[in-house]
């Protein structure tokens, strides 16, 4: 036993010198720019070897990674992302917008609602806000320029369609949010559709209205007349299959038909039966779309593993105790504190992405909330529609970024800014609403098989 080690365990150690350590070697690694899993990785050899005996303290971490990536219930993040890789590499998503697109006649905002509602479909598709924003700027940001439609608004709605894919199933974060939080996941998958569809109807009235206020930021134009008979064929043609999508995924597990990893399955598979029956499936789409899924899985198990290693090591420091403690022994109204948690979210989301702030926070904020009585699907809900946030609040938003990449060449920071601020309001506006009215995420998953 070296020396470092006697002298750690001659020393007292109160939970909160514990906390601090672990959460200013976690920032210390994060400022040295290291990818967030090997920031974990590194904090959780350090703590298992000073904690948990040295020696024997590393064997426990071994299996305790080797337990958290051996667990089925992590098989439906690979296979939401195999959808999306499938959706995006096969073509297919051009000709669903095509199809919504000749509903929407002289609407105002058009293209704006289209990138909207688009991004809502593809979410039923793809568990990625990634790959969805970057399909949706490719595809509809050149005709938004041609068509004179101002940047600002045009981006941020691209932008509001691909978060969608956080909060609408598929979601590979709400898996992810599942197995490390310990809470259903079928319960959390379902318990976000409500929130979703409000979050879409929230973003397609702002659109509309600003765009019936300030009618210079969309120039209208000529629409081609198109007949009901070639709306309604191409509807059944490009959009109606997705429904049988949703349904693999969400209505076999409403219905208690399929466990989540089981729908993800059926899921997958169906995207590969529409790829194929559209003509699109072939070697190189199958071989890319496996690709991409194995390069992110691998990352997503390398995260998960570091972060259950993680609760595992404040639980037996008794940081969780401490924490749960502290916060009861608080003359302060519960729901203040989830707001202050809130708060907490909103502040790293601007810094950091979603998954590194699911890492950090969940082993904390977790015994908080079944301290104080919290229904945790709720506050999973919460927590999703806050990670949506976080990728287009400024200054380091994930989509941010992603939309200077599809961007048209000349575009200014500022301009994608300035089109995140009113995405930014309306989710806002859609998480007071869903701490409101908890029904809102809770009723569904009740009426749950």
């Amino acid at each position: 036993m070296c020396v470092i080690e006697l002298a750690w365990r001659a020393i007292p150690v109160e939970w909160q010198i514990v906390l601090l350590f672990i959460l200013c070697g976690l920032l210390a690694l994060m400022a040295l720019g290291l990818p967030v899993a090997f920031c974990f990785a590194i904090v959780n050899l350090i703590a298992a070897y000073l904690f948990w005996g040295g020696e024997v303290g590393l064997e426990q971490l071994i299996l305790s990674v080797y337990d958290s990536v051996t667990s089925f219930t992590l098989l439906p993040i690979l296979l939401f992302i195999l959808m999306g890789e499938v959706m995006f590499h096969s073509g297919v998503a051009p000709k669903m917008i095509g199809a919504m697109d000749q509903w929407l006649g002289r609407l105002p905002g058009r293209l704006n609602v289209i990138a909207v509602a688009a991004g809502a479909l593809f979410a039923t598709l793809s568990g990625s806000s990634v790959a969805s924003t970057g399909m949706l700027g490719s595809m509809l940001m050149p005709e938004m320029e041609r068509r004179g439609y101002q940047r600002a608004i045009s981006m941020g709605s691209i932008m509001a369609g691909g978060n969608l894919a956080i909060l609408i199933p598929p979601s590979a974060i709400a898996v992810l949010l599942g197995a490390i939080a310990g809470i259903s996941i079928g319960k959390i998958l379902i318990g976000i559709i409500l929130p979703g569809l409000v979050l879409t109807g929230i973003l397609v009235v702002y659109i509309i209205v600003r765009c019936l206020l300030q009618p210079s930021l969309v120039p209208s134009y000529e629409v081609t007349s198109v007949p009901l008979s070639k709306k309604l064929a191409d509807l059944a043609r490009y959009v109606f299959p997705a429904g049988f999508i949703i349904f693999l995924v969400s209505g076999l597990i409403f219905l208690g038909v399929a466990t989540p990893s089981e729908a993800a399955a059926a899921g997958s598979m169906g995207c590969f039966i529409m790829a194929a029956a559209y003509g699109k499936l072939n070697r190189e789409v199958v071989q890319k779309s496996v690709i991409g899924s194995l390069q992110v899985a691998v990352m997503v198990l390398m995260i998960i593993t570091g972060s259950k290693a993680f609760s595992q090591i404040l639980a037996f420091t008794g940081v969780t105790r401490g924490l749960g403690t502290f916060v009861t022994g608080l003359d302060i109204d519960p729901f203040l504190i989830l707001v202050a948690m809130q708060v907490v979210l909103l502040f790293l989301g601007m810094f950091i992405d979603a998954i590194s702030i699911i890492m950090v926070t969940i082993p904390i904020f977790m015994p908080i909330v079944h301290t104080l009585g919290f229904d945790p699907v709720w506050f999973a809900v919460i927590f999703m529609l806050n990670m949506e946030l976080a990728g287009v609040t400024p200054p380091f938003g994930m989509l941010l970024f992603t939309m200077k990449s599809v961007a048209p060449p000349g575009t200014t920071t500022r301009e994608i800014y300035q089109g995140a601020f009113p995405i930014v309001i309306c989710e806002l506006i859609a998480m007071i609403l869903i701490m409101v009215f908890p029904p809102l995420s809770l009723w569904l998953p009740g009426l749950m098989l």
